[in-house]
Parts: C-alpha cells; structure tokens; sequence
C-alpha cells in the first residue's frame, strides 16, 4: 500500500477496540474539556457564539445537566446542512422548525453541554488520554450513511436513511454491497469480532451477512470473558454495537438515559483495563458516528476527499458537524490531537497497521489515528484502574419515554428485519421445492432435513409472535432476525440456493 504512515506498523498496538456510539456533538459532550487541556477548542472558544429560533429568541452555549433530551432533534441530511449553514448558526432554527411547541428551555438543550466531570466514563477517560478536537462526521447525515463510511469507506452515495413508506424499498438494505473493513482483515488472516445485544446495524453491509462473517458475531456478554482470557486470543479488531431498542438502550440515542452509554463505556474499558497483558497491547477508540443535531461551535471542512465515482446525489467533499472522540490506550497521552480525522482515518490506521488494500479514495487520503499513537518509551502505569457509573444514575426520569421511543435508527432497523425475515421465508421454501431432487440421495436427504429443521423451527418462532399488538414483540422480532440468519447459514450448508437479484434505489 502505497503512502503508509510507518507509525502503525512500529507502535505496540495489536488489538484494536471501536465502540461506535450515536448522536452527540462534541461541545455537547466532550467541550468542557477545555478546563483541563491547554488548546482543547472546547466551550470556551464557543461562549460568544449564539443561534436564534427565527421567533425572536437567541440562545448562547450553556451547561445543561439533562439527562433525556425528550425530543430528538433532526440529523437528517438536509436538515444537517442547514444546521451547519452560516457558521453553524441554524441548529436551534432546525430544532425550531420540526418541534414549533417546544419550549425555550428545549430550544436551549439544543445549545447545552454537560459541566466537566457529569459524564463519569466520557469525562474521565478524555481527561486521562487523547482527545480529538478535529474529528467530523464523514458526511452531513444520519445514522447509516455515516456508520457505512466507519466500516467501509463510502457509502456509495447514500446520504439518508429509509422513512415511511419508503422503508418498504428493499434496496435499502441490499445496495451497499462493496468491500468493508472485515473483508480486508478476512484476507490478511487478521482475526475479529462484532458483539452485541440486540441487532447488529452492520449486518446491513451486505457481505456481513455471508457465513464466514457471520461465525463473527457474539452477544456482548461473552466480551468480558474474551477480554478476560489470553490476550492472544482476543480478536485484533473489534467493533461494538450498542443496544439499540428496549429500555436498557444504551446507544446514546435521545431520549434515552445517557447515563446508560456512559456505563457501556465504563464496561469496555474497566474490562481491557481489568487484564494488564491485553490492556498494554490494546487501543479503544471511543467515537460516536454523527452529532444528532446538536450544537457544534466549529464549522465543518469542505474539503474533504470524495470516496469513490458515487456522487450524483452529493459532491461529499462537505464533512458533517464535528463529534465525540477520544484514544483510550497506555500509549496515548493526556492531551489533545488536532490532527483532521474523519471516521475513516480508523480505517487508514488498520490499513497501514496491517498492510490492507486502502478501502477507497477518502480512506487514502485520511490522516491516521496512528498520529496520536506513541511508538517509543514505555507503556503508561498511571490510568486509571477502574470507572464506576453509579446505579442511581441509570434510572431514568422518564421512563415512559424509554418504553414508548422510536427513532428513525429504529425505525429503519425494524423494516431492515422485516426484509431478511421474508429473505428467510423464501429459502425456506426454496428448500421445501428441493426436497424431491435431495430424497434421491441419502446424503443429501439429511441434509436437506437439517435444513428444513432449522428453517422451519425459526418460521414457527416467527410466527408465534404477533409483534403488531406491542413494540416490545417488534423489537424482539428484529432480534430474531440475527438469530434466524445465523441458523438458515448453518443448516443450509451444503444446500444450493438461488440469490435474488439486488434491486436498485433510485435517488
């Protein structure tokens, strides 16, 4: 690979940790930071800035100790270059505009960020390692646009995510189809893992849900005792998704508790910090994939290197607001690194750690996280050796919020589900046409009925959940999604199967 950044190779990193959060700028969470490092651009540097409502109010950046943001404000594609619009003076408009019976003090969330030291796992591992004050969404958008380019490099030009009716498009969730990270590390013989809880989002990359990644995928609970055992054995790259619906949702998505990501995070690390033989090895990137729509002081770059020939829809050379981000290892100091990042320069490190065929033209181009990476001197003896997030915090102040929530991310997800349960429908049936081919042959006879074991014993699941009558059924029926994918990939092995043309979107 041409252009390598030799820090990467020669650092003493070999296992590298993305937790990968949702929807929080950087001002918001990471901006009283500035009280501890010298040159932080934090709050401070945002104090004379103000947005206006267009109803003849003006707000300036303020603490806020809100813990749910009852109204989730709009990150949509549109909505995002408007916020970011005349120096960042339209967030509060945008708020304005989707919400017009908000209150001044929900106008004033919007501006908010969080005093230093409310947020006990984000506050203090951004107090004791490497914050990055430059790190942007790789586009101005939501969710899925901007967790793609995290994991792949592009989103071949999507710049939304599904609503509506058009969540009915199947294309959605078969169109983003090029090489990912996990591809490039299948290849090398580089060893990984995704855990999570309820639905991995990255399974709509559509090469995740091949076989040999989907054996990949492990609920998060058996993350503490990988990261317990040998460090050996714990996988080279390592991506986190947070649980997305129910409750206990602890992806940092408004309206729920924040409290409930800052205990993820705490989890993750006192569990790499908890085995000194992995932790001395290990970075634990700490990033959220776009702001959510809440204030960020520093205007975004517009010089940003479009991925690949996709661009009919969006030039992508304007990065999105910029967002939370913190290098948690011994071998990064305290401190700040200005350096320009985008979610691909997590990708640029890999590929130039590991020798990786670059994944596009902006991960080419991407200044490595390997920057803010110490190769020389000794591993740091004085991090901290424990984070707790206290149980009083967890409870939340409105819990019919976390009962009753859906957001898009939900939204887009449950559809995404619905779409692979019918996929699994119709292998089902494909295998059921194919019995009378398969019976001539005792081999493939019990194949066969492995197959339409596993297959029907998921349908009958399925079935037996009317998931309409309660969100709760929804959310465990987008679940089951995984867990039938998971099934129909093992006991199909051996059984041919037709694959359906994928449908195009139109932008």
């Amino acid at each position: 690979m041409s252009d390598v950044h030799d820090g990467a190779q020669k650092d003493p990193i070999d296992h590298v940790v993305l937790l990968l959060m949702e929807n929080h700028s950087f001002d918001q969470m990471l901006g009283c930071l500035d009280a501890v490092h010298a040159g932080l651009d934090g709050v401070r540097n945002a104090a004379s800035k103000s947005n206006d409502d267009g109803k003849g109010h003006t707000f300036f950046v303020r603490e806020t100790r809100e813990r749910q943001m009852q109204l989730d404000p709009n990150h949509g594609h549109r909505a995002v270059l408007d916020q970011i619009a005349g120096g960042n003076s339209g967030f509060v408009r945008s708020f304005t505009h989707d919400y017009p019976n908000s209150s001044q003090a929900e106008r004033q969330d919007i501006m908010g960020y969080y005093p230093l030291g409310y947020l006990p796992a984000l506050h203090t591992l951004g107090s004791q390692f490497t914050v990055c004050d430059r790190w942007f969404a790789p586009m101005p958008g939501p969710t899925w646009p901007n967790r793609y380019f995290a994991l792949t490099g592009t989103s071949k030009g999507e710049i939304d995510m599904p609503s509506g009716l058009d969540a009915l498009n199947p294309a959605w969730y078969s169109s983003q189809d090029q090489d990912t990270i996990f591809d490039r590390l299948n290849a090398a013989r580089k060893t990984w893992k995704i855990y999570f809880y309820d639905f991995p989002a990255s399974l709509l990359l559509k090469n995740q849900r091949r076989a040999e990644n989907l054996a990949n995928y492990h609920k998060f609970d058996t993350f503490f005792g990988d990261a317990a055992g040998p460090a050996d054995a714990f996988p080279q790259f390592v991506l986190i998704e947070p649980k997305y619906f129910g409750e206990a949702q602890n992806d940092d998505h408004p309206p729920h508790n924040i409290m409930k990501a800052q205990k993820l995070i705490a989890d993750t690390y006192n569990a790499l910090r908890s085995n000194q033989a992995l932790w001395e090895r290990t970075l634990l990137v700490i990033l959220y994939d776009e702001h959510g729509g809440f204030y960020d002081h520093v205007v975004p770059p517009s010089n940003a290197v479009a991925p690949d020939e996709h661009t009919d829809r969006f030039s992508f050379a304007q990065l999105g607001a910029r967002v939370p981000a913190v290098l948690v290892s011994p071998w990064c100091d305290a401190g700040v690194c200005h350096a320009q990042f985008d979610h691909c320069s997590v990708l640029r490190y890999l590929c130039d750690k590991w020798q990786l065929p670059p994944l596009g033209n902006r991960t080419r181009a991407a200044a490595s996280i390997g920057l803010a990476v110490r190769c020389t001197g000794e591993a740091r003896t004085d991090t901290p050796a424990f984070i707790r997030v206290t149980n009083q915090s967890l409870i939340a102040q409105h819990v019919e919020l976390e009962k009753k929530s859906s957001n898009g991310n939900q939204h887009g997800l449950h559809h995404f589900a619905d779409y692979l349960h019918a996929e699994l429908d119709r292998l089902a049936s494909e295998v059921v046409e194919a019995a009378a081919d398969f019976a001539r042959a005792e081999t493939a006879w019990v194949r066969f009925k492995s197959a339409l074991g596993s297959a029907l014993m998921s349908v009958g699941q399925w079935l037996s959940r009317d998931f309409y009558q309660a969100k709760d059924q929804r959310d465990a029926r987008t679940g089951q999604a995984f867990t039938r994918l998971s099934q129909s990939v093992d006991g199909a092995a051996g059984t041919p199967q037709k694959d359906a043309a994928a449908p195009t979107r139109r932008g």
